[in-house]
């Protein structure tokens, strides 16, 4: 796979895939974190002699229709505040006014296509979309870990038809993540919560092979035990609960808490029960306490995960937090993701 120092961006008009998938409410943006985590690559790019970017990124779920609460307007906004610079917004990447605006882009100026889901064939991994994205562009970057586990079109496909590298977000999960698959210290345990077991089970039993303890919790935990699923003799789940299955007791939350204390390789991704209502926040705020207080090597990632630790103020407490959720937990299953794929294939 090519990094960005390896490419010549030299009088080159730059395609560039982030993930701007960020909390908006009544067209405010709630958490900038993924914006600001772009910040490095784009300003690598814009170092480079006559270069220009366009950004392409997704936002929600507005399946395939133009839907204007999904418009990445705001974001065009809040970055060119972090960036001190106009971004220039383009409304439809495939119409002529699109094409005009990407050719007429001068040294260093920065754009921000609207939201790639607003087409269908993004995320039908079209291939006749990726060359209609790519045609004016001489490299791709993709710089989107936490959307390289889908295959959609501009994630998995222009890397066939364009020079390509990875941006230093992506550069970076890959090599903190790469750590996860294989601690390096003892005694490690990851501390798997959230919902859906059907795609935590993947990462609970590859964790298992390499790891001192997989603590479960959260609604998972409860699936997993009522489908009577089988795991290996390190996989822990918890012994009581709060109203049925809220929370995690606090027995399982004090047993946790001192297993975390004791380990030396910390990995974290799901909360431990419903966190949002504060009645249920003690076993997930135990397992937060307990992480933060550890001299350990610690990571951690997944959007609530982050949520948690943002709301106490905790992320300097933590050596990486993972920008990706599925994607994390997808890479730290073992599973090869097609953003990755595609950069490694690419031409």
């Amino acid at each position: 796979m090519k990094y960005l120092k390896d490419i010549d961006f030299k009088n080159k008009r730059v395609l560039l895939r982030t993930d701007f998938n960020v909390p908006l409410e009544n067209g405010q943006i709630l958490d900038d974190f993924r914006i600001r985590e772009s910040l490095p690559t784009i300003e690598y790019i814009l170092k480079q002699d006559k270069s220009k970017i366009v950004i392409i990124s997704h936002l929600g779920r507005p399946e395939g229709k133009i839907d204007p609460q999904y418009s990445l307007e705001p974001v065009a906004k809040k970055l060119g505040e972090l960036l001190g610079r106009e971004i220039i917004f383009i409304k439809d990447i495939l119409s002529p006014e699109g094409d005009s605006l990407i050719q007429s882009l001068e040294s260093g100026q920065v754009a921000l296509a609207q939201n790639l889901r607003f087409y269908p064939q993004e995320e039908a991994g079209d291939e006749q979309f990726a060359i209609d994205l790519c045609h004016h562009f001489g490299v791709y970057v993709n710089d989107a870990f936490s959307a390289s586990h889908r295959a959609h079109s501009s994630i998995s496909q222009i890397a066939k038809f364009k020079p390509s590298c990875a941006g230093l977000l992506m550069q970076k999960e890959i090599a903190e993540l790469s750590k996860a698959l294989k601690p390096s210290k003892r005694p490690s345990i990851a501390i798997i919560g959230g919902a859906k077991i059907e795609t935590k089970m993947p990462v609970i039993e590859n964790m298992a092979r390499t790891y001192d303890a997989v603590l479960v919790g959260g609604k998972i935990a409860v699936e997993a035990q009522e489908q009577k699923l089988k795991f290996s003799e390190n996989v822990v789940f918890p012994e009581d609960y709060v109203d049925g299955s809220l929370d995690i007791g606090p027995k399982t939350a004090e047993k946790y808490g001192m297993a975390i204390s004791s380990a030396s390789f910390l990995v974290w991704n799901g909360p431990m029960g419903k966190f949002e209502d504060e009645k249920y926040m003690a076993g997930s705020k135990t397992v937060l306490d307990a992480l933060s207080g550890s001299d350990a090597w610690k990571i951690a990632g997944g959007g609530e995960t982050l949520e948690l630790i943002d709301k106490y103020s905790m992320a300097g407490k933590f050596d990486f937090l993972s920008s990706g959720g599925g994607a994390m937990l997808e890479f730290l299953s073992g599973t090869k993701l097609p953003g990755i794929e595609a950069l490694e294939n690419s031409i």
